[in-house]
């Protein structure tokens, strides 16, 4: 397939962005302080329509405690297409019980080795993402191979 029988880039609706999200195991927050961008990695859930995940006292909660509003985004591919979503809204740690306890429900299990027992909420009020096919035959990577890599 050359680039001009290529479909176009085509908007996920709002729905199929969830979707994506919540099959996701990871993404990034991007959060501000004192005029300085960061992004992090971090795994992740969705309960309903907001984001949910799990960090530790640090950069990141102190940034979020300083500028709530945030973007986090995920993207990935398979062997016919490739997608990227972003989501702004605001995060916000929560403590109360019953939300902790419903936030554990949900099955979040950080990568990283060190403890995360701060909980975080990103209220989305904007969800945007965008899939395009994939020209195989001429992709700098290998797929499968990554695939393969990863397990």
């Amino acid at each position: 397939m050359t680039e001009i029988e290529r479909s176009p880039t085509r908007q996920l609706s709002e729905d199929e962005c969830w979707e994506r999200l919540a099959r996701a195991p990871y993404g990034r927050i991007a959060c501000g302080a004192a005029g300085e961008i960061d992004i992090f990695p971090i795994n992740h859930k969705t309960d309903g329509r907001t984001i949910i995940f799990r960090t530790s006292a640090g950069t990141k909660l102190l940034e979020l405690t300083i500028r709530e509003s945030v973007a986090f985004e995920i993207d990935g591919y398979d062997e016919h297409e490739a997608f990227s979503v972003v989501v702004k809204g605001r995060a916000q740690e929560f403590d109360r019980d019953a939300d902790v306890l419903a936030a554990e429900r949900l099955g979040i299990h950080p990568w990283a080795p060190e403890e995360k027992d701060r909980w975080v909420r990103i209220e989305a009020s904007d969800v945007r993402g965008r899939v395009f096919d994939l020209e195989v035959p001429s992709a700098p990577w290998s797929v499968k191979g990554d695939a393969e890599d990863t397990q």
